[in-house]
């Protein structure tokens, strides 16, 4: 439409709406404009108080046509305006001050048309600082076509952005000096490059990412990690008492890789949280905990509440995020970057195998320093780490077989994906990545508890994804397949190279090379992703950008 339409404006804005007021229309769309008309502003977040400010508003005759917190927030902007006699900044400081709850806002005053203002809390809001001319978006990515400085506004923050001025202050009293920064980021890792989605792309991107995420930080030799964002709370967290892990989504699923991992090899106690629950209610946080927080985007609304909520309450708090400059980074005690690169597609497939190799390096480094790991085993299991890219570039080589079973399974309604051990938070991963992007329902579960309900659904219309791979609990798994066999489902195995065993018992195998126990997921989610993928592009669904979600839950 923008490209179709002839104007001469210097400054515009647009959104794309998460449904939170109202439902997906035209009218409860972004811009959302006053009742005078005189401020446009379009808004990511949710405004608590909303209902009384707008029981407030229509007390003063002021009306309103959508059912989005944002009016309200618009029409409140523009009643202190006119009623005050005041300038835009000044109605807009003061109406920030009076609402409660998140806002990442661009606002436009058509009687000072040549400025836009923006203003944050609780969500996401980066400006990016170009030769005569800025840009505003929830992250950096849109912007590093145009220009590879941003600033990063922090809450309560207020910019006003002119064509060759921008000047930072807050909503209290007092102004800010801007602090820019350099995007580490290239316009190449925006683009398809030839991939018919971001999500494929992503997916043959791991290899490179997971090197990336270890490399210089694996010793030359192999006998030692180092990683330097740790390197000040490092004997904190070898002397804790509770390791506290919290993240949402695909993030939760690696948290719960890590408890795993944390537990065999520091022997710390570990305990996965949802941070969406987990800040609603009075956790039992001491000042001997750690609690790492994982998220991509580093902005997750309840993973970043989280943080500040076990902050608040004593605990050391490390941060494992993808993107640099962001909230929870800024938020933690200390943290590791992941460098997955950007990704743009909604459904994660890099974070997840990053997130698990930076608690991997964590774990290992912190059961050394503990004694728990001797320094051979150590060294084995470093350079097995490093020898992880070339495995999954042989397991991507599964694409074309992931193509041919997403044919055979595109049209089915439920699936079950069962795992053990380092492989049951595979399964659940799993079974999220099909849901989310083919919308077929499916469940992911410990292989031992199928028998304590899930075997009731399981008959020949039941697909039947196991994660098998060869490691402790290999012949349990194998129990479990014959259970599955005798109710006629179908089977689905992801397993080891050269399995003749589960090849004999099941109905379509798909092989990963042999690893350690502790790297099985980063092998077998491989084909998870492939299989996922390939079902929901024979279905017709938006891969990259799957209905009713978003990339980063910037919002409660």
């Amino acid at each position: 439409m923008v490209n179709q339409s002839n104007f001469d404006g210097t400054i515009g804005m647009g959104h794309t709406r998460w449904a939170t007021h109202g439902e997906p229309n035209e009218l409860n769309a972004h811009p959302q404009v006053s009742y005078k008309s005189n401020f446009i502003v379009v808004h990511n977040g949710i405004i608590e108080n909303y209902s009384r400010l707008k029981r407030h508003l229509q007390s003063r005759g002021i009306e309103f046509v959508s059912q989005t917190d944002t009016e309200v927030l618009a029409n409140l902007i523009e009643h202190l305006y006119l009623e005050g006699d005041l300038t835009a900044e000044q109605a807009i400081t003061l109406a920030l001050n009076r609402v409660e709850g998140t806002y990442g806002l661009v606002i436009i005053c058509k009687q000072e048309a040549d400025k836009l203002f923006a203003a944050k809390k609780g969500s996401p809001l980066v400006i990016g600082v170009g030769e005569g001319e800025s840009f505003i978006a929830s992250d950096a990515t849109p912007i590093v076509e145009y220009t590879q400085r941003v600033i990063y506004l922090n809450d309560d923050d207020l910019a006003i952005i002119k064509k060759d001025e921008l000047i930072l202050k807050t909503i209290r009293p007092g102004n800010k000096e801007p602090e820019v920064r350099e995007l580490d980021l290239k316009i190449g890792e925006i683009d398809k490059e030839g991939f018919p989605h971001f999500m494929l792309k992503e997916i043959y991107e791991q290899p490179r990412a997971i090197h990336d995420t270890f490399r210089g930080r694996v010793l030359p030799d192999h006998s030692g990690v180092m990683l330097g964002g740790l390197h000040e709370a490092l004997e904190t967290i070898t002397q804790a008492e509770r390791i506290i892990i919290v993240a949402c989504g695909t993030s939760w699923h690696a948290g719960l890789l890590g408890e795993y991992l944390f537990e065999e090899f520091t022997r710390i106690p570990v305990e996965v949280e949802y941070a969406s629950e987990f800040r609603y209610r009075d956790p039992i946080i001491k000042k001997e905990d750690i609690v790492i927080a994982i998220s991509q985007s580093g902005e997750t609304a309840d993973t970043l509440a989280a943080v500040k909520l076990a902050r608040e309450k004593g605990a050391k708090v490390i941060g494992v995020c993808n993107v640099v400059g962001s909230s929870i980074p800024r938020e933690t005690d200390a943290g590791v970057y992941t460098h997955a690169g950007p990704e743009i597609g909604v459904a994660s497939t890099k974070a997840f195998t990053t997130q698990v190799t930076v608690l991997a390096m964590m774990a290992f480094e912190i059961g050394y320093k503990k004694g728990v790991l001797s320094p051979s085993y150590y060294k084995e299991l470093i350079t097995e780490l490093v020898s992880i890219p070339q495995k999954i570039e042989k397991a991507l080589k599964l694409n074309e077989q992931a193509l041919e079973l997403a044919g055979k399974y595109q049209n089915t309604l439920n699936a079950l994906y069962l795992g053990r051990g380092y492989l049951f938070p595979v399964a659940l991963e799993g079974a999220l990545k099909l849901k989310e992007i083919s919308y077929i329902h499916a469940e992911g579960y410990p292989a031992a508890e199928m028998k304590h309900g899930p075997i009731a659904l399981i008959d020949e219309n039941m697909p039947v994804v196991v994660v098998a791979t060869k490691d402790d609990t290999y012949e349990k798994i194998i129990s479990n397949i014959q259970e599955i066999k005798a109710r006629k489902a179908n089977v689905i195995a992801i397993v080891t190279e050269g399995d003749e065993i589960i090849r004999k018992m099941a109905d379509y195998v798909l092989e990963v090379p042999e690893t350690m126990p502790a790297f099985s997921g980063l092998l077998a989610v491989i084909p998870l992703q492939l299989l996922s993928y390939h079902i929901a592009v024979l279905r017709g669904c938006n891969v990259d950008q799957p209905r009713n979600l978003a990339k980063s839950v910037t919002v409660e």
